[in-house]
């Protein structure tokens, strides 16, 4: 009997459930480097600048890093793990104009690499990339929301994100301080106990900072700027912590980190951190 054909394709998503009373769920969504073979063709980039630029664009081991916390916590949170690269289409980005990322050809679909040279033919219709990948993927983070909120009352969606030590050319904020570790905020989602838990969790590891270099964070688009029951933090580690770049093997940093994560997670499923969301 020949394969299934569904089988051998990589899953675009997977939700791994956790405990029925956490709130909390884990979203990660640019640590894979698996681009289809459909995708793959339409890609300018030979094999070995792919290679490179997969080893730039990544967050390497934040797929690891969340499930080793999940493992540590007490509670066990809710996982959401983009199965593939960002490279296919990035869940984070707005599909439309609101996207700041589109200005180096960086929105939902990537025209540009991270050294802003072309990624893809130009005049590419993103089109068929957002109805095949990324509108699935919202559709099924949302659900993943509302389910927290039904059992719960509430939803704390944890971006967890890595970022290199040096910046590269494609940022956009890349001036400005580049902390340990980097909280991103949204002024309607962001309770400031949620800041200030992640800022105690992540205290041992030289020091955090807000909105640099990367700013905001991931709500779907049903909840975003709507429903304050749905609070949120992107939590974004230089990636010189816990492993060599780019690209290369997580180090002894990555077990520390993974259970700072735990204790955040631990401290936001007692419910502590329900300020009132901030308003800057």
């Amino acid at each position: 009997m020949s394969p299934d054909p569904l089988l051998s394709r990589p899953r675009p998503f997977q939700l791994v459930p956790g405990a029925a009373e956490s709130p909390v769920l884990l979203h990660v969504p640019h640590s894979s480097r698996v681009v289809p073979e459909q995708v793959r063709d339409t890609l300018v980039l030979d094999d070995a600048a792919l290679a490179i630029e997969l080893d730039h664009i990544t967050d390497a081991h934040t797929a690891e890093l969340a499930a080793r916390a999940c493992e540590a916590a007490t509670v066990t949170p809710w996982r959401f793990v983009n199965g593939l690269s960002r490279l296919v289409v990035d869940p984070e980005r707005f599909p439309d104009d609101r996207e700041e990322m589109l200005a180096v050809g960086m929105g939902a679909v990537y025209t540009r690499t991270t050294h802003r040279e072309p990624l893809r033919a130009p005049g590419e219709d993103p089109g068929p990339l957002l109805d095949r990948y990324f509108h699935p993927y919202a559709r099924a983070m949302t659900t993943a929301v509302d389910e927290r909120l039904a059992a719960t009352g509430r939803a704390v969606v944890i971006d967890v994100h890595s970022y290199p030590a040096a910046a590269l050319p494609y940022e956009l904020h890349g001036t400005g301080p580049r902390p340990p570790v980097c909280l991103g905020t949204d002024g309607f989602h962001t309770p400031p106990g949620l800041v200030a838990r992640a800022e105690a969790a992540f205290a041992g590891f030289g020091g955090t900072g807000l909105n640099s270099p990367f700013p905001g964070t991931y709500v779907p688009l049903k909840h975003y700027g709507k429903d304050r029951r749905v609070s949120a933090l992107m939590i974004e580690i230089r990636r010189d912590l816990y492993m060599t770049e780019p690209g290369g093997p997580a180090g002894p940093g990555l077990d520390a980190l993974a259970s700072a994560l735990a204790a955040l997670v631990d401290g936001l499923t007692d419910g502590l951190a329900e300020d009132s969301p901030s308003r800057g």
